[in-house]
């Protein structure tokens, strides 16, 4: 990888509750190598991701084989587009290996018009496998 601000980003703010890699913490922190899930999102995949960096993620979501209760992903709104943009990256194309299209207008978007916690845990399930 030619820019590794990405990763680095994500270890530093992420890395503490979905551990290295995205390999998630059971009853913690969902897993993000999660291709079933990203494929089935397929283009919609960054609009979820950025949803989910702007406003964060509570409530009770499957993943992995596993039913998370109580989720409280804080929201990560303090970066900058460009810094969610590189997280993003990292974990949709170098962690699941997708080639997904990820522009800063779409970080822009999801502030402008933030998803409810709702609105994105029935895009997920809509999308789970």
């Amino acid at each position: 990888m030619a820019d590794d601000t990405g990763q680095a980003l994500f270890i530093d703010n992420c890395s503490g509750c979905h551990q290295l890699g995205g390999v998630g913490q059971p009853g913690l922190a969902p897993p993000l190598i999660d291709g079933p899930l990203w494929e089935n999102l397929g283009p919609r995949s960054p609009d979820y991701l950025a949803g989910v960096l702007v406003g964060g993620l509570t409530g009770t979501i499957s993943a992995g084989g596993q039913t998370f209760i109580g989720l409280a992903m804080p929201p990560q709104d303090w970066m900058t587009d460009a810094e969610m943009q590189a997280v993003a990256d990292y974990v949709l194309n170098e962690l699941n290996g997708l080639d997904a299209d990820l522009t800063l207008d779409t970080f822009a978007a999801a502030r402008a018009a933030p998803l409810s916690h709702a609105e994105l845990r029935a895009q997920r399930k809509e999308a789970s496998p």
